[in-house]
């Protein structure tokens, strides 16, 4: 057999076993077998030097059109074989858009914000006005404004935490009241406010105390105030956080910048008034305090006691969770543990 017959022959199969490779390895060694330095092109090609002159350029012509033919049909199929595997991988990895996503986890206000949100929209609906102020405070304001002055022993009350000798954090939010006393046109009109904020005292943290806590104060100065403006206050407040079947008592107590002072409890949560342990078998549990405004007090603000007159409340919205939702450990609040957290649904 000639040497054109043999390269006519190798072509043939070899475009035969290239077809025929179905992987990318089987293709590579066919490659090798071929055109290798062992191959069998190789071996034909040697054998040129048996030829007559004449005749080699017409064979060396077809050996490099049979090498050509060779290589480009492995360059395709080459290609046909990387495409497939890509088209396998894309059909393995397929993503059905049509299936429903993972649910994505919805953030939601603190359970303190969100009695604190209640309270403010309950007051906002009642005609007051939400006013926030400066958590460092002068000592005039959080004390000797609201009839406290420097060595008054009621001041030892509150362990409070001072910068300086005049500049402390505020162990109140009635400070902001003062201020807005000090402001306030009264020919405009009435005033009536609350002040949400953060407050701060020194005391020992434990499962119902904490050195930061909550506050939410409230202030109404007007002509013709009585007690029994602020009672339906805070049965309307009460109504609001704990709901219908609760009451509101008051009993006379001491705070130095109201006078008269009381103390405003609700029908225990856990027993309904029938007595329990929660409430020390009375059937009631303190919530906040209150009480009509001092004279003093409305004095250093520079408002006519004899014209004008007015109550004020303050509550812990910490307190009011606690008792609310049944939690016992103030401290579950600041631990920012989402598993204690999320129990508590955007409605409160």
């Amino acid at each position: 057999m000639g040497l054109h017959e043999q390269l006519e022959e190798l072509k043939e199969k070899s475009l035969h076993e290239i077809s025929h490779a179905d992987h990318l390895k089987k293709l590579d060694a066919v490659r090798v077998n071929i055109l290798g330095k062992k191959g069998p092109l190789t071996e034909i090609l040697r054998g040129m030097k048996d030829i007559p002159k004449a005749d080699r350029p017409k064979v060396g012509e077809l050996s490099n059109r049979v090498r050509d033919n060779i290589t480009e049909a492995i360059e395709k199929r080459r290609s046909e074989l990387e495409k497939a595997i890509t088209e396998k991988k894309l059909a393995d990895e397929e993503i059905d858009v049509t299936l429903p996503g993972k649910p994505v986890s919805q953030g939601q206000p603190h359970v303190i914000q969100q009695i604190i949100d209640n309270i403010e929209d309950l007051f906002l609906g009642m005609g007051y006005q939400v006013i926030q102020g400066p958590e460092v405070e002068t000592d005039k304001y959080n004390f000797e404004m609201l009839n406290l002055p420097k060595d008054h022993p009621a001041r030892d009350m509150q362990d409070t935490f001072y910068i300086t000798d005049e500049i402390l954090m505020r162990s109140q939010t009635s400070p902001v009241q003062a201020r807005t006393m000090e402001k306030h046109d009264f020919s405009k009109g009435p005033l009536k406010m609350i002040s949400p904020g953060v407050v701060y005292r020194r005391d020992t943290d434990d499962a119902t105390h904490s050195h930061q806590f909550h506050q939410v104060e409230g202030l109404v100065i007007d002509k013709h105030i009585t007690m029994g403006d602020l009672k339906g206050t805070l049965e309307t407040l009460a109504k609001e956080l704990f709901g219908d079947r609760f009451e509101v008592r008051l009993r006379p107590s001491y705070f130095p910048f109201t006078e008269p002072s009381v103390e405003a409890d609700v029908t225990c949560f856990n027993c309904m008034g029938k007595g329990c342990s929660v409430c020390k078998h009375t059937g009631w549990i303190e919530v906040l305090g209150a009480g009509m405004v001092h004279p003093n007090v409305l004095k250093m603000a520079g408002v006519d006691p004899e014209v004008y007159g007015g109550f004020a409340f303050g509550l812990g919205p910490d307190r009011f969770a606690m008792l609310r939702y049944g939690v016992d450990d103030i401290r579950n609040f600041y631990l920012n543990d989402v598993r204690f957290l999320t129990q508590f649904s955007k409605k409160g």
